[in-house]
């Protein structure tokens, strides 16, 4: 997994910078959404994988 988070940066230092400063801005409730929605993301594709 922190192979996969490491890659933006790694690869385009300024995109992984303006995407933080973009998600600074969202408010609580947005962000929980997002990692709710990410969560099921990997479950799906962790029981696919593992299917």
């Amino acid at each position: 997994m922190l192979v996969i988070e490491g890659m933006l940066p790694f690869v385009s230092p300024q995109s992984y910078r303006r995407m933080v400063a973009e998600i600074s801005q969202l408010g609580d409730n947005q962000i929980r959404n997002i990692g709710l929605v990410v969560m099921v993301i990997g479950v799906v594709i962790l029981f696919f994988v593992r299917g």
